[in-house]
């Protein structure tokens, strides 16, 4: 399946990033791999951006680029440029851009949701939030269980 999405492997796995055009996956993506190469996260690389293939295996979800975009990123002010990139990752997360309904405090269940029948972890990002911050904030603090 073939989604309107960018992905970034952060470490064993990768962060999905959905959002509608100009909502800013492509600056989300750049900014992790940057924050990769300074140290503020482990090892950062990008899988794709703009479209990429999704496919379920083994109960996994895997993610690659999509043909002619491998390697390609879009940078706001400098165009289309070629980076680093893996060819397949798992992905471990799934981050949502400008949602509406994004939630301060949001249930248990609106953290989970479903790709080519594998269940993720969620997270929505609201329309006036920092995505890099929030994300930050999710892959580097754990669940108070509450």
């Amino acid at each position: 399946m073939t989604l309107h999405a960018s992905a970034v492997l952060i470490g064993p796995r990768a962060v999905l990033i959905r959002g509608a055009a100009g909502s800013g996956k492509s600056g989300l993506a750049f900014a992790l791999i940057r924050a990769g190469e300074t140290g503020a996260l482990p090892f950062a690389r990008l899988v794709g951006d703009d479209r990429v293939h999704v496919e379920a295996a083994h109960g996994r979800l895997l993610v690659r680029p999509a043909g002619a975009l491998a390697g390609l990123i879009e940078i706001r002010g400098l165009g289309i440029r070629r980076l680093p990139s893996e060819p397949v990752a798992l992905v471990g997360l799934v981050v949502d851009l400008e949602v509406a309904d994004a939630e301060r405090l949001p249930p248990a269940d609106a953290a989970v949701t479903e790709l080519a029948g594998i269940r993720l972890p969620r997270l929505a990002v609201a329309p006036a939030a920092d995505p890099v911050g929030l994300l930050f904030a999710a892959l580097r603090t754990a669940d108070s269980g509450q």
